[in-house]
Protein backbone atom coordinates (compact mmCIF):
# COMPACT_ATOMS: atom_id res chain seq x y z
CA UNK A 1 0.00 0.00 0.00
CA UNK A 2 1.73 3.37 -0.86
CA UNK A 3 1.30 6.13 0.85
CA UNK A 4 3.07 9.36 2.27
CA UNK A 5 5.70 8.30 5.07
CA UNK A 6 6.97 12.14 5.94
CA UNK A 7 5.95 14.58 8.57
CA UNK A 8 2.66 15.36 8.10
CA UNK A 9 2.42 18.87 9.45
CA UNK A 10 4.87 20.11 6.92
CA UNK A 11 2.34 19.73 4.27
CA UNK A 12 -0.14 21.63 5.81
CA UNK A 13 1.92 24.38 6.16
CA UNK A 14 3.12 23.88 2.40
CA UNK A 15 -0.69 24.24 1.40
CA UNK A 16 -1.20 27.49 3.95
CA UNK A 17 -3.79 25.81 5.03
CA UNK A 18 -5.39 23.13 7.72
CA UNK A 19 -5.79 19.57 5.96
CA UNK A 20 -6.63 18.00 9.45
CA UNK A 21 -4.22 15.32 8.81
CA UNK A 22 -3.47 14.39 12.66
CA UNK A 23 -6.70 14.54 13.86
CA UNK A 24 -7.98 16.37 17.25
CA UNK A 25 -3.96 18.04 16.95
CA UNK A 26 -5.15 19.60 13.94
CA UNK A 27 -7.94 21.84 16.51
CA UNK A 28 -5.34 23.00 19.13
CA UNK A 29 -2.78 25.72 19.43
CA UNK A 30 -0.28 23.00 18.50
CA UNK A 31 -1.53 23.04 15.24
CA UNK A 32 1.36 23.91 12.82
CA UNK A 33 -0.57 26.38 10.65
CA UNK A 34 -0.85 28.06 14.06
CA UNK A 35 2.77 27.93 15.10
CA UNK A 36 4.36 28.78 12.09
CA UNK A 37 1.92 30.22 9.20
CA UNK A 38 4.56 30.16 6.64
CA UNK A 39 5.71 27.55 4.04
CA UNK A 40 8.96 25.38 4.90
CA UNK A 41 12.33 25.94 3.61
CA UNK A 42 14.28 29.40 3.60
CA UNK A 43 12.57 31.57 5.66
CA UNK A 44 14.62 34.71 4.26
CA UNK A 45 13.56 33.58 0.52
CA UNK A 46 11.52 36.07 -1.03
CA UNK A 47 8.89 34.04 -2.71
CA UNK A 48 6.82 35.22 -5.62
CA UNK A 49 3.25 35.22 -6.08
CA UNK A 50 2.07 31.72 -7.52
CA UNK A 51 1.11 31.87 -11.34
CA UNK A 52 -2.06 30.51 -12.51
CA UNK A 53 -0.34 27.04 -13.12
CA UNK A 54 1.10 27.20 -9.73
CA UNK A 55 -2.41 28.50 -8.06
CA UNK A 56 -4.26 24.90 -9.94
CA UNK A 57 -1.60 23.05 -9.07
CA UNK A 58 -1.40 23.37 -5.51
CA UNK A 59 -5.11 23.17 -5.44
CA UNK A 60 -4.53 19.35 -6.83
CA UNK A 61 -1.53 18.53 -4.35
CA UNK A 62 -3.80 19.87 -1.62
CA UNK A 63 -6.43 17.92 -2.16
CA UNK A 64 -4.21 14.53 -2.79
CA UNK A 65 -2.64 15.52 0.54
CA UNK A 66 -6.39 15.39 2.27
CA UNK A 67 -7.24 11.86 1.24
CA UNK A 68 -3.75 10.95 1.30
CA UNK A 69 -3.80 9.11 -2.28
CA UNK A 70 -0.45 9.59 -4.48
CA UNK A 71 0.17 10.74 -8.03
CA UNK A 72 -0.29 7.38 -9.98
CA UNK A 73 -3.63 6.47 -7.84
CA UNK A 74 -5.02 10.26 -7.95
CA UNK A 75 -4.44 10.54 -11.77
CA UNK A 76 -6.63 7.12 -12.31
CA UNK A 77 -9.78 9.06 -10.35
CA UNK A 78 -9.43 11.74 -12.58
CA UNK A 79 -9.90 9.59 -15.44
CA UNK A 80 -12.64 7.95 -14.03
CA UNK A 81 -14.31 11.04 -13.06
CA UNK A 82 -13.70 12.01 -16.75
CA UNK A 83 -15.72 9.27 -17.82
CA UNK A 84 -18.42 9.62 -15.89
CA UNK A 85 -21.63 11.37 -16.36
CA UNK A 86 -21.88 15.25 -15.28
CA UNK A 87 -19.72 17.22 -13.43
CA UNK A 88 -16.11 15.90 -13.90
CA UNK A 89 -15.11 18.04 -10.76
CA UNK A 90 -17.79 16.80 -8.79
CA UNK A 91 -17.20 13.21 -9.94
CA UNK A 92 -13.56 13.40 -8.74
CA UNK A 93 -14.62 14.63 -5.05
CA UNK A 94 -17.35 11.77 -4.78
CA UNK A 95 -15.35 8.92 -5.94
CA UNK A 96 -12.48 10.02 -3.44
CA UNK A 97 -15.74 11.06 -0.60
CA UNK A 98 -16.62 6.94 -0.93
CA UNK A 99 -12.83 5.99 -0.08
CA UNK A 100 -13.03 3.33 2.46
CA UNK A 101 -11.07 4.98 4.68
CA UNK A 102 -12.93 8.34 3.99
CA UNK A 103 -15.56 6.52 5.28
CA UNK A 104 -14.52 5.56 8.55
CA UNK A 105 -13.21 8.39 9.10
CA UNK A 106 -16.56 10.21 8.49
CA UNK A 107 -18.27 7.95 10.63
CA UNK A 108 -15.97 8.74 13.68
CA UNK A 109 -14.66 5.24 13.48
CA UNK A 110 -11.35 7.21 13.46
CA UNK A 111 -9.35 10.42 14.72
CA UNK A 112 -7.95 11.30 10.95
CA UNK A 113 -7.93 9.75 7.31
CA UNK A 114 -4.24 8.23 8.13
CA UNK A 115 -5.70 6.32 11.62
CA UNK A 116 -8.53 5.02 9.12
CA UNK A 117 -6.43 3.39 6.95
CA UNK A 118 -4.36 2.33 9.19
CA UNK A 119 -7.56 0.75 11.25
CA UNK A 120 -8.70 -0.84 7.22
CA UNK A 121 -5.35 -2.25 6.39
CA UNK A 122 -5.02 -4.03 9.87
CA UNK A 123 -8.09 -6.26 9.51
CA UNK A 124 -10.11 -4.12 12.05
CA UNK A 125 -12.87 -3.18 9.80
CA UNK A 126 -15.78 -5.57 8.12
CA UNK A 127 -18.20 -4.16 5.27
CA UNK A 128 -21.19 -6.40 5.21
CA UNK A 129 -19.88 -8.29 8.06
CA UNK A 130 -16.37 -9.41 6.24
CA UNK A 131 -12.77 -8.20 6.94
CA UNK A 132 -11.83 -5.35 4.30
CA UNK A 133 -8.04 -4.18 4.09
CA UNK A 134 -8.33 -2.35 1.20
CA UNK A 135 -8.40 1.43 1.97
CA UNK A 136 -9.26 2.42 -1.69
CA UNK A 137 -12.25 0.08 -1.79
CA UNK A 138 -15.49 2.15 -2.77
CA UNK A 139 -18.45 1.99 -0.90
CA UNK A 140 -21.77 1.63 -2.52
CA UNK A 141 -25.31 2.51 -1.74
CA UNK A 142 -26.48 -0.49 0.96
CA UNK A 143 -22.40 -1.06 2.07
CA UNK A 144 -23.14 -1.70 5.79
CA UNK A 145 -19.43 -0.43 7.51
CA UNK A 146 -18.34 -1.41 11.21
CA UNK A 147 -15.69 -3.59 12.88
CA UNK A 148 -14.65 -7.00 12.60
CA UNK A 149 -16.50 -9.88 14.63
CA UNK A 150 -13.42 -9.22 17.08
CA UNK A 151 -13.36 -7.74 20.61
CA UNK A 152 -10.19 -5.81 20.17
CA UNK A 153 -11.55 -4.20 16.67
CA UNK A 154 -15.14 -2.97 18.30
CA UNK A 155 -13.54 -1.93 21.86
CA UNK A 156 -11.67 0.55 19.66
CA UNK A 157 -13.84 1.47 17.35
CA UNK A 158 -16.38 2.00 20.25
CA UNK A 159 -13.84 4.46 21.63
CA UNK A 160 -13.17 6.40 19.01
CA UNK A 161 -17.70 6.67 18.60
CA UNK A 162 -18.06 7.33 22.32
CA UNK A 163 -15.29 10.40 21.69
CA UNK A 164 -16.79 11.68 18.92
CA UNK A 165 -20.02 11.91 20.16
CA UNK A 166 -22.24 14.97 18.90
CA UNK A 167 -19.94 15.19 15.74
CA UNK A 168 -21.66 15.60 12.40
CA UNK A 169 -22.24 12.43 9.93
CA UNK A 170 -22.69 13.30 6.23
CA UNK A 171 -25.84 13.43 5.05
CA UNK A 172 -25.15 10.25 2.77
CA UNK A 173 -24.57 7.93 6.01
CA UNK A 174 -26.43 6.47 8.79
CA UNK A 175 -24.51 6.01 11.85
CA UNK A 176 -25.88 3.85 14.39
CA UNK A 177 -23.84 4.16 17.58
CA UNK A 178 -25.37 0.98 19.75
CA UNK A 179 -24.35 -1.09 16.91
CA UNK A 180 -21.17 0.47 15.55
CA UNK A 181 -21.71 0.18 12.45
CA UNK A 182 -22.43 2.97 9.55
CA UNK A 183 -24.67 2.59 6.31
CA UNK A 184 -24.59 4.25 2.70
CA UNK A 185 -27.96 5.04 1.87
CA UNK A 186 -26.78 6.98 -1.03
CA UNK A 187 -23.83 8.34 -2.88
CA UNK A 188 -22.32 11.73 -1.54
CA UNK A 189 -22.87 15.15 -3.40
CA UNK A 190 -20.40 17.93 -4.19
CA UNK A 191 -22.75 19.77 -0.81
CA UNK A 192 -21.28 16.79 1.23
CA UNK A 193 -17.83 17.99 0.66
CA UNK A 194 -17.12 20.73 3.22
CA UNK A 195 -13.69 20.85 2.41
CA UNK A 196 -12.12 24.17 0.80
CA UNK A 197 -11.47 22.65 -2.63
CA UNK A 198 -11.59 24.46 -5.65
CA UNK A 199 -12.13 21.36 -8.10
CA UNK A 200 -12.74 23.74 -11.25
CA UNK A 201 -8.98 24.38 -10.78
CA UNK A 202 -8.05 20.52 -10.56
CA UNK A 203 -9.81 19.61 -14.14
CA UNK A 204 -8.35 22.74 -15.88
CA UNK A 205 -4.69 21.39 -14.35
CA UNK A 206 -5.51 17.88 -15.42
CA UNK A 207 -6.82 18.82 -18.81
CA UNK A 208 -3.95 20.26 -20.00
Amino acid sequence: MARYTGPKCKLCRREGDRLFLKGARCHTAKCAISKRAYPPGMHNFRRSRLSEYGTRLREKQKTKRIYGVLEKQFRKYFEEAERLRGNTGENLLVLLERRLDNTVFSLGFADSRAQARQLIAHGHIAVGGRKLDIPSYLVRVGDVVGPRGHKKSEGIIREKVEAHQGRNVPTWLILDPKKLTGTVTQFPSREDVSLPIQEAYIVEFCSR
